[in-house]
């Protein structure tokens, strides 16, 4: 029995820690950043002294509860730069990372206030910008992406792109793939494309304007 003890509490423990990240990944994709720790512990079904003990702060929380998308925007951004073609990488971006935050409300708003305290969220917003303004200065020497094109556009798109509220995930994938489209076919270069309006500043990046 003696022996058998300590195999328990660890997988208790663990057991806790995935109610508690499985509980605030819900709450911030349904309600974003702004959620209570306690309503989370509830949510979870553990004390606040138990979600505390795992996550000291709603910093370490969000970390840990938005790792994998984290990774998967990493990924899509190396596969998209990794593209021969500069402007099919764009495109990529443009379609995959609209959907990634689409299942997340929570994600996006981290992704675009780069909440405090959380590094890896705000190191992955900084690779993303950057990584996405070389390819979009290839894109537009291929002649397919509009020369007016800025890197703030980006951010303007995940803005808007946060606004598509539907009744299930699945509707707002599918909003947001169409979302997708239609920011591909504008950013796209053409004979009648008349010029945009001035850019708002809105990517707190130290990266060049593209």
């Amino acid at each position: 029995m003696t022996d058998r003890l300590p195999h328990t509490l660890r997988s208790d423990a663990l057991d806790n820690r995935e109610r508690i990240l499985d509980a605030a990944r819900a709450l911030f994709s349904a309600d974003g950043l702004d959620v209570p720790m306690r309503e989370i512990a509830r949510r979870a079904g553990v004390g606040p002294a138990t979600l505390y003990r795992r996550f000291p702060t709603k910093q370490t929380l969000v970390t840990e509860a938005f790792a994998d998308q984290v990774h998967a925007c990493r990924v899509i951004v190396d596969e998209a730069c990794a593209d021969p073609d500069p402007w099919r990488g764009f495109c990529l971006v443009v379609e995959k990372v609209c959907e990634l935050h689409a299942r997340d409300r929570g994600f996006t708003e981290a992704f675009l206030s780069t909440f405090p305290g959380v590094a890896d969220v705000a190191a992955n917003r900084e690779y993303t910008v950057r990584a996405v303004a070389e390819l979009a200065q290839r894109a537009k020497e291929t002649g397919r992406l509009r020369p007016d094109f800025v890197l703030d556009d980006l951010i303007l798109v995940l803005m808007a792109n946060r606004g598509i509220h539907t009744a299930s995930t699945t509707a707002q994938v599918a909003a947001s793939r169409r979302f997708a489209g239609l920011v591909i076919q504008a950013f796209e270069a053409g004979p009648q494309r008349a010029p945009l309006p001035p850019a708002a500043r809105l990517a707190s990046t130290a990266a060049t304007r593209t």
